[in-house]
């Protein structure tokens, strides 16, 4: 057996919540129909209306017609169960909670009604989902790891099964391509992929410097927003190297230039924050106070802002340094 991309026609998105409804939503608008399933009544209709205010700002920011809104929307249909979701599908993306336990029931279940050709891909965030999918789906089995909000990130992480054919790996990043994603292939699994293992390198030295007192939440984002972040848009990290010179990179280490925080535990910080209720927008409070802001308003506001930044992005990815 072996597919290509013409044969991608209708895709099932098992899972409603973070996730569930902007990738449904890129798909969806790049012409597939797409079927969603859930088992809450509530994450389906938060899934609904979230996809109709996220098409709205897409509408906003002329990414999509707004005539065109109805139809997107007429490509998505939810469904009770998984054997209707993935009944005739070609391509299953699975984005149900990070639980290994939840994740080995529902793989099991798809064992029983996937069709024999559909690709099977999860976007499990740290689960080594090949531990535990049934060897019968090993075959056609591939992560496809979105970030958060999928409908606006570009980036996607593959990597496949070692048991599928490359087919398998080449059909999931065209098809995450005609979607107008940037698919980026690993070679093997591991743990936190490309982006988020850099992010908890990130988030290591973050806290250190919060626990530590050298700095505030306000300081740290003013200094990677006006040095790194935008420079590393232009020119990555690795070419960054390049322009900086590898000698000098290579001596940084030798001097011991930089010596990482040995945090072994939860900072101290993120303790005292969970303590306090403060678990960022979702409760009003995190590190900055977001009392009184309408969260609606303010999620489109930062989608505006991500638009013009990934448009800024693109352009250069399009044309290199």
């Amino acid at each position: 057996m072996s597919r290509e991309l013409s044969d991608i026609k209708r895709v099932a998105v098992l899972g409603a919540g973070t996730m569930g409804p902007g990738i449904a939503q890129t798909f969806a608008m790049a012409g597939y129909e797409v079927a969603m399933w859930t088992r809450s009544e509530e994450t389906r209709e938060k899934a609904k209306g979230a996809l109709r205010a996220n098409l709205d700002t897409f509408a906003e920011e002329g990414m999509v017609a707004r005539e065109e809104i109805d139809a997107v929307l007429g490509r998505i249909a939810f469904c009770a169960s998984v054997e209707e979701a993935v009944r005739g599908a070609d391509f299953v993306m699975e984005t149900i909670v990070e639980n290994k336990d939840a994740k080995t029931e529902l793989f099991a279940e798809l064992e029983r009604c996937v069709g024999p050709e559909a690709i099977v891909a999860s976007n499990t965030s740290a689960l080594n989902i090949f531990e535990i999918v049934p060897d019968s789906l090993q075959p056609r089995l591939a992560i496809a790891h979105w970030y958060a909000p999928p409908h606006l990130i570009p980036l996607v992480e593959v990597v496949k099964s070692e048991a599928a054919p490359e087919w398998v790996e080449s059909v999931t990043v065209e098809l995450l391509a005609r979607c107008g994603k940037t698919p980026v292939t690993m070679k093997k699994f591991i743990k936190g992929y490309i982006a988020n293992r850099l992010q908890m390198c990130l988030n290591q030295e973050v806290f250190f410097l919060l626990d530590n007192g050298y700095c505030t939440p306000e300081d740290i984002d003013l200094a990677c927003k006006a040095s790194f972040i935008p420079r590393a848009v232009v020119l990555g990290i690795c070419k960054r190297i390049d322009f900086g010179g590898v000698d000098m990179t290579t001596n940084n280490f030798k001097n011991k230039s930089y010596i990482p925080p040995n945090i072994l535990d939860v900072p101290e910080t993120l303790k005292r924050m969970e303590a306090e209720g403060r678990k960022g927008v979702k409760t009003k409070k995190g590190f900055y106070d977001y009392e009184g802001m309408d969260m609606q308003e303010l999620t489109a506001k930062r989608d505006k802002q991500l638009f013009e930044a990934f448009r800024l992005a693109q352009k250069f990815l399009d044309d290199p340094v």
